[in-house]
């Protein structure tokens, strides 16, 4: 295994919300990415997430003009996987489908030196089974970005079943390079994040179906109440509605009743109403 301080080049597959962001962050300290997605349009796309998240960091003074400019010069996009090889490490960072991460990482095996490390952003799918696609599952780990990822601190270190603890190391030590705070999680559905978060999601929708209070109150009220920066309609709403419910899904089918869906969620999903992203989910958004 390649040690951290060897790590030149880091290639990210995904260029949405969650992979550009990586790659940003990724290149913000200092290592060459190269962001891989199915067409260009994606690709692109993920350029103008960067660059508009680039530009508010240098607004609030985060960043100075010129780290931004070096930040973004140092990623490249590319839709080709051929591309990625020569990468130190891989971080993938594509939708929640075992199917599709499976096959990513079946083809990021056959691409990449077999001592590079390979790293999921997954947040509800098992490490383990992603893992066992590849001839490598001692080398595979979760790294699981909070979002959005240039803001949020925190970084989820999931370890599968056959994950090396020298891998979990690299993945820590290389997390907190980027200026991250790590956790550590076994891999049991939902790890530690979505497996409380989720269903503190879930409630607060199910709460405000309910007639219990306005949505308004009830985000007011968890916010004065438990000191947290959003309510869970608010926060559901900025991670994507669409999210929520797969992330609920997953724990549903894993873990029984207790995640169930709530029905609002499922009605405003149906409707694509889907948060920030789409100008309207429990709020509305410019």
């Amino acid at each position: 295994m390649r040690e951290r301080d060897a790590i030149e080049s880091v290639a990210v597959v995904g260029a949405g919300t969650m992979g550009s962001g990586i790659a940003q962050v990724v290149g913000t300290a200092g290592y060459d990415v190269i962001m891989r997605d199915i067409d260009q349009e994606r690709v692109e796309e993920g350029f103008d997430t960067i660059d508009d998240s680039l530009s508010r960091l240098v607004d609030s003074e985060t960043l100075t003009e010129g780290q931004a400019t070096a930040a973004r010069d140092r990623i490249t996009g590319t839709t080709a996987m051929a591309d990625l090889t020569g990468c130190d490490m891989a971080i993938e960072a594509a939708v929640e489908s075992m199917e599709i991460k499976r096959d990513i990482f079946a083809e990021l095996d056959d691409t990449l030196d077999e001592e590079v490390v390979l790293a999921t952003n997954t947040s509800t799918l098992s490490v383990t089974t992603i893992a066992s696609a590849t001839d490598r599952p001692a080398r595979v780990v979760g790294l699981h970005f909070m979002n959005p990822v240039p803001v949020m601190k925190g970084v989820e270190i999931v370890v599968g079943e056959k994950t090396a603890r020298e891998t979990v190391d690299f993945a820590d030590e290389f997390a907190m390079g980027l200026g991250k705070e790590t956790w550590e999680s076994d891999d049991k559905p939902g790890f530690v994040s979505n497996r409380i978060l989720m269903p503190w999601i879930n409630e607060g929708i199910r709460a405000y179906d309910e007639g219990v209070a306005s949505k308004e109150d009830i985000d007011r009220g968890m916010k004065l109440g438990t000191n947290v920066p959003m309510g869970p309609l608010e926060l559901a709403d900025h991670v994507g509605l669409d999210i929520c419910l797969d992330a609920t899904e997953t724990l549903h089918e894993e873990l029984g009743d207790r995640y169930k869906p709530a029905y609002l969620l499922k009605r405003k999903v149906a409707a694509g109403d889907l948060g920030k992203k789409t100008g309207e989910g429990f709020y509305e958004y410019d």
